[in-house]
């Protein structure tokens, strides 16, 4: 189970990420996309996050990456 630090900082990575996908923000939602990527990485390789907690949300990053494929300038 993710800790409450660790799901309040995944937290506002995805809600950041939503809102700039909702308000077709193309230039802010990828970079949202990159970051949250990042801290995914990060947090699994300093062990913050599990092995079991980091396939859910690598599962939602991945499902962002793929509707986002589209997106660029």
């Amino acid at each position: 189970m993710i800790n409450r630090k660790i799901k309040k900082i995944l937290d506002i990575k995805f809600n950041e990420l939503t809102i700039n996908l909702e308000n077709n923000y193309k230039d802010l939602a990828i970079s949202a996309l990159k970051d949250l990527k990042k801290t995914v990485e990060d947090l699994h390789e300093s062990g913050d996050l599990n092995d079991k907690d980091y396939a859910k949300v690598k599962s939602k990053v991945d499902y962002y990456s793929t509707k986002m494929e589209g997106y660029h300038h």
